[in-house]
């Protein structure tokens, strides 16, 4: 996949259905190591297509999600929004940020980010933060090498598993 073929465009809502299968199975088959057997089978289409119908629904600036296209497939989404957990400290949040398995290792991850983080400024944020389970070191090491600044450790209670995190931060001038 070249990456001039991609399109990056805000989500709408008919791509909800198509955008909780992604999910899906992305995140399977990231967390397939670090979460329990349970997680991984509560985790399903049905239970994320609500997320992914609500973002897409809103045009609020600083929330919402992004899609990249390749053609007419969908092969990566990056969503934001505001936080209500204290450690993020009032900076907006990374909410979801997957690609395709054909798509990963091709940029597209890097793009996506700094769609997030150029939507987050735009809409008057002071920084953008993400929890990344603390055993997935290529997305922990990912987001290091694009600016992210690892800090506080929590662990998230839930719904599907309480995993270790480690808040990672892009704060802005």
């Amino acid at each position: 996949m070249a990456q001039s073929d991609v399109s990056v465009s805000r989500g709408r809502p008919d791509e909800a259905a198509t955008l909780a299968k992604l999910h899906v199975d992305v995140w399977r088959a990231t967390y397939s190591a670090y979460a329990p057997q349970k997680a991984l089978k509560l985790l399903d289409e049905e239970k994320r297509l609500p997320y992914w119908s609500a973002v897409l629904a809103s045009n609020e600036r600083g929330r919402g999600a992004w899609v990249a296209r390749d053609a007419d497939t969908i092969v990566g989404v990056v969503s934001i929004g505001s936080s209500d957990n204290p450690v993020f400290e009032g900076r907006a949040e990374l909410k979801h940020l997957y690609v395709a398995k054909d798509a990963q290792s091709s940029g597209l991850g890097k793009r996506l980010l700094l769609t997030a983080i150029n939507e987050c400024k735009g809409a008057g944020s002071n920084g953008m933060a993400l929890a990344v389970v603390r055993q997935n070191e290529r997305a922990r090491k990912f987001y290091r090498n694009m600016g992210g600044v690892e800090g506080a450790r929590f662990v998230d209670p839930g719904p599907l598993w309480q995993s270790e995190n480690v808040l990672v931060v892009w704060d802005f001038p």
